[in-house]
């Protein structure tokens, strides 16, 4: 009994997998916290690009 114990606690097989696991958490978080922050400019652009498309169609 002892002896399965001293393994159980010295098995690290699992370990890889937890911290794998963290790190593409962490990972996705930090891209969807990207994405969200860069929504507001990509909107901005995108608005500038129209009206300047919009004011080239309106003077032809």
């Amino acid at each position: 009994m002892k002896n399965t114990l001293v393994r159980f606690f010295n098995d690290e097989s699992g370990q890889d997998l937890v911290e794998y696991t963290l790190l593409l958490a962490f990972v996705a978080l930090a891209s969807a916290a990207l994405f969200i922050g860069a929504g507001g400019n990509v909107a901005g652009i995108w608005s500038k690009a129209n009206s300047r498309l919009a004011n080239a169609n309106s003077s032809i």
